[in-house]
């Protein structure tokens, strides 16, 4: 049976960087899943696409939104940008029930635990790196990012809200992810440069 090592995964701490040897990273992806080395789980796939082109990433999986924000600072500063990954299922529908009443458990989360994640963590996890990095770069990506780009439905108010209008985001990554290391690794904008909202291969720039 083979035995892993902390350095056969993306690193979640600053531990795990120095065992790389590493002493910054290009990308930090947030995920408001548990970190899960597998397909299944859209920001491992993305961390490893990354990594495969060359990236130093790192993931910091369901940080804590409440207080002073430490697990958003612990890794410092990436050179590119930030990542958010909302998770595999929309945060709206693994929090609530169809009935509008709150769940008992995340099936995402460890030991089920429903606490684990904000409702909108796109929003949440924006809003936040943006206070604290106001000059680097958000990227949005994921089941928030792509299916409630336009509309999000604001679970128990019922009321509805356009996310984009609503996250201090720099890139929205949604649709067919053909290409996906286009895009934010490729593509950094000049502070003052002026961009269309919706480009033609799938990146909306606010």
């Amino acid at each position: 049976m083979k035995e892993y090592r902390l350095t056969d995964f993306l690193p979640t701490t600053k531990k795990e960087l120095e065992l790389r040897g590493w002493d910054e990273v290009d990308v930090i992806l947030f995920s408001a899943d548990a970190y899960v080395d597998h397909p299944s789980f859209g920001a491992a796939v993305i961390g490893r696409t990354l990594e495969a082109a060359g990236y130093r990433v790192a993931i910091v999986p369901q940080p804590d939104w409440h207080g002073d924000y430490r697990d958003f600072k612990k890794l410092g500063r990436p050179r590119l940008f930030f990542g958010i990954a909302p998770g595999c299922m929309d945060s709206m529908v693994n929090k609530y029930t169809a009935a509008r009443r709150l769940r008992s458990e995340d099936a995402y989360s460890p030991d089920g635990r429903h606490d684990m994640r904000p409702e909108y963590p796109t929003i949440v996890y924006t809003k936040i790196l943006k206070e604290l990095f106001p000059d680097v770069p958000v990227v949005l990506g994921g089941i928030e990012a792509s299916l409630r780009r336009v509309r999000l439905l604001a679970g128990p108010s019922a009321s509805l809200h356009p996310l984009r209008f609503r996250c201090r985001h720099d890139y929205l990554r949604h649709g067919r992810e053909d290409n996906p290391r286009t895009g934010p690794t490729t593509q950094r904008r000049a502070p003052n440069q002026r961009h269309p909202r919706h480009s033609p291969d799938g990146v909306s720039l606010q």
